[in-house]
């Protein structure tokens, strides 16, 4: 199998591809009709995702993908069509073919019903069973927000800690981990604009804006072809459609931040246009806490906007924007502060997005996708203390330029793309303040390119196999100016050992790295509410968060792949069996998968990374395996809804270069420090009437890997060092944790201008206090004491107010 994977893989699955994509062309030959167009809701046009689109007289069907956008293949004639979709009434409507216009739109009025209300979702409710892809999960931002917060505040990512897979290191932990990959191994997307850092407050909060947000789509199973540029996990987060009715607002006001936003028409249906602003200023939170975290000040701000022009019914324009900005001052004796002599550090970072896109409808089958974007992330360290001040600073731009089309038929849904990314990286830059004793340090920049080439056909064999064959090649080039540094060969890689340096120029190759990127997912149902899946998925990632810290500061610095690192890759192999019950009342599944990793990446003990102007010499490479077992009970239905999940996830490197200073462990295998066996998590949202909802959620998970003294050593009788000898090799506390919360509401069933709810949560009910990290004081040669550092060792309940106009 490894072999496979590693060599023949590629080519057996690039012939799959093209071989399928051949199945069904005889079938289609009589079907030479197409009906198609968008299913919207009634009130306010947004597009309705995963609605039932059903032909009584054949038997045939299909669901709406994120647009709202439907098609179906028949012979001429006159049929019944059937929309449905939970939480709207059921829609049935005549139609003629040939059509007598192009599109068949098509609008869904809300259901205030209880249990319609209760149920609520973006996907249909087999959509696990029927579906081709595995290891996805799409939540509505309705269920989001049911869920317990973190004082008050929605989070769009501490939400997906609660599916099986997905972890973090540690409250206050920038970004997840998604089945045992690290937090730069995920691409996360808003809008189709890479997110590098999803965090406020150091990794308390994330940055996607609840009341801006749609759906929210994890994919860590089977990848599309579309997706590359990362080896673990896509999480693809999309903002609402701007209501075309009337202008509302909404809004919100709670312990951490407080919300607006506004939305509406600008010239009818046409051009709508929506903007949503949170506003954080944290600074009495910390003056109400322990003493050494009172001098802590702390705020954020970020910004979501869109514009939607609607010319006609063949043509849509998006034009999409977010901005952000954090900013920490600690204290020195804080213990989240970085090492410097001073008695404040600053953290302060930002991120400014904009994607342009363009729809073309060309007929009811093909469909165009152009879009460009710009991202650009920017980090800082400060000292403002005079003579020692200075700000630490790095950035990285990416431009991004793509265009896609979409190929539908009853049996065939082809995608082609094309894709492309300029990278400008500035590592790091350090100036002095005007009478600082620091000295300016001027990292050279990086210049990559990275481009994609894609094909992808999801093909219906027959009523009981269906599969997605995709390929897609990928190609990275290092760019100049730069300078590339050879050492010695018979010797490990070091500052030393450097050999010779060679200058290339602006827009010159330095070093390039390409391949295939084969990807199938394969389905086959065993009866109507049951299914098996297989999958296989290779990932390339040639840009990557290299640090020393077990969580990923915002401020860790990212590196190419150049003449040295190497690009990281990853082969998949995923299998899963998905049932439901009680006409989809219950689904169970589970999921097993195991990823192969070629070059991954660690530090050497005692790495330096930041300002380091050959981080070559502190890196190394090995490989890496990641398996587990994914299993998860859900009900979907009634008035208790939610869902219980249990995951196993192992995730072991090994690095054994040729010297010394290049192996970790002595060559063995080691655990990462995001390896987490096990996880328990719990959900139940349970809701007797409109007006009241209440959810708890209960989350355990094993301790993550941590590096403990084997013995010390006393130095001239004064001093006491410790000892190290293997790295991960111990682990602390286990982790579990219980919240609550409760919102009531205006009902939703009687027409009315305003709405309000009051939402009242408890994080951590019992005050567990679960340890972020345990590090040593050695106070004496005849003992040390071993300290746990807790983020949130109480409970912490909020109030929040939320309301729309």
């Amino acid at each position: 199998m490894v072999k496979f994977l590693r060599y023949g893989g590629p080519f057996v699955l690039a012939g799959l591809f093209f071989a399928f994509s051949c199945v069904g062309v005889q079938a289609q030959s009589s079907l030479s009709r197409v009906i198609s167009g968008y299913v919207r809701e009634t009130s306010t046009n947004k597009p309705i995702s995963g609605a039932s689109v059903f032909i009584t007289e054949t038997r045939r069907g299909a669901t709406t993908d994120r647009d709202g956008f439907y098609t179906l293949t028949v012979s001429g004639g006159t049929y019944t069509l059937l929309i449905s979709h939970l939480g709207y009434l059921r829609f049935e409507q005549k139609v003629t073919v040939p059509p007598d216009r192009n599109l068949n739109n098509i609008s869904l009025s809300p259901d205030t019903r209880l249990l319609d209300e209760v149920t609520v979702k973006t996907e249909t409710q087999d959509r696990n069973v029927k579906k081709v892809e595995m290891g996805v999960t799409q939540l509505s931002i309705q269920r989001i927000i049911k869920m317990p917060a973190l004082m008050g505040e929605v989070d769009i990512v501490r939400s997906l800690l609660l599916l099986p897979g997905v972890t973090t290191v540690g409250e206050g932990a920038t970004g997840i981990n998604v089945r045992g990959g690290s937090v730069d191994q995920n691409l996360v997307l808003l809008d189709d604009a890479p997110i590098y850092n999803s965090s406020h407050l150091m990794g308390f909060f994330s940055v996607f804006n609840p009341d801006a947000v749609r759906d929210v789509t994890l994919q860590k199973g089977s990848l599309p072809a579309r997706y590359g540029g990362r080896t673990s996990a896509v999480l693809d987060v999309r903002t609402k459609e701007p209501d075309a009715e009337k202008l509302r607002l909404s809004g919100g006001v709670g312990l951490i931040s407080n919300r607006l936003g506004i939305e509406g028409p600008i010239a009818g249906r046409k051009l709508t246009f929506l903007a949503d602003t949170r506003l954080a200023i944290n600074n009495f939170l910390f003056k109400a806490g322990p003493a050494n975290i009172r001098d802590v000040r702390a705020s954020f701000y970020d910004v979501t906007a869109k514009i939607k022009y609607l010319p006609n019914e063949k043509n849509t324009v998006y034009l999409s924007g977010y901005v952000s900005d954090d900013r920490m001052l600690l204290p020195s004796d804080s213990l989240l502060s970085v090492d410097v002599s001073a008695t404040q550090t600053g953290f302060d970072y930002q991120t400014a997005n904009g994607s342009l896109k363009w729809t073309h409808t060309f007929n009811n089958r093909l469909i165009l996708n152009l879009s460009g974007v710009v991202s650009r992330y920017r980090a800082a360290t400060a000292v403002p203390d005079s003579s020692n001040k200075f700000r630490l600073q790095s950035e990285l731009l990416s431009k991004i330029g793509k265009a896609e089309l979409n190929y539908q038929t009853d049996l065939h849904h082809w995608s082609f793309g094309v894709q492309a990314t300029h990278y400008d990286l500035s590592p790091n830059t350090l100036t002095p303040g005007p009478v600082s004793n620091v000295q300016p340090v001027d990292l050279p920049s990086e210049q990559g390119l990275e481009a994609g080439l894609y094909a992808e056909d999801e093909i219906t064999l027959n009523e009981k196999t269906s599969l997605v064959a995709g390929l897609r090649y990928s190609q990275f080039l290092f760019l100049g100016p730069t300078t590339l540094r050879t050492y010695a060969p018979n010797g490990p890689r070091r500052p030393e050992t450097l050999a010779s340096e060679e200058t290339i120029g602006a827009g010159s190759v330095a070093k390039s790295y390409g391949g295939l990127e084969p990807r199938l997912a394969l389905r086959w149902a065993l009866q109507s509410d049951q299914s098996l899946k297989f999958s296989y998925t290779r990932t390339r990632q040639y840009l990557q968060l290299i640090t020393n810290s077990t969580a990923a500061l915002p401020t860790s610095r990212w590196k190419m792949s150049d003449n040295h690192i190497r690009p990281q890759i990853a082969d998949q192999l995923s299998a899963g069996y998905f049932r439901n019950y009680q006409n989809d009342t219950y689904e169970i599944s589970a999921e097993v998968y195991y990823r192969q990793i070629q070059h991954a990446i660690d530090y050497r003990d005692g790495a330096k990374l930041l300002l380091n102007p050959t981080p070559e010499t502190d890196l190394v490479q090995g490989r890496g395996k990641a398996y587990g077992v994914e299993l998860m009970v859900k009900k979907n239905k009634g008035f208790l809804t939610g869902w219980v999940s249990y995951a196993y996830t192992r995730t072991l490197l090994l690095v054994d270069g040729l010297y010394a200073g290049e192996r970790i462990n002595n060559g063995n295998w080691y655990p990462a420090n995001y390896d987490k066996p096990h996880a328990v998590n719990a959900l139940a949202i349970y809701r007797p009437s409109l007006k009241f909802t209440f959810s708890a959620n209960y989350t355990y998970s094993t301790g993550r890997p941590m590096t403990v003294p084997y013995a010390k050593a006393r130095v001239n009788n004064r001093v006491t060092l410790p000892v190290y000898l293997d790295r991960n090799q111990q682990r602390i506390p286990d982790y579990h944790r219980l919240d609550i919360s409760m919102t009531w509401e205006k009902n939703p069933a009687r027409k009315s201008r305003y709405w309000y709810s009051w939402t009242f949560s408890i994080y951590n009910l019992y005050a567990r206090k679960n340890a972020y990290s345990v590090f040593y004081r050695f106070s004496s040669y005849a003992g040390s004491d071993a300290n746990k550092l807790s983020i949130f060792g109480s409970a912490i309940p909020s109030l929040t107010y939320n309301f729309k106009l």
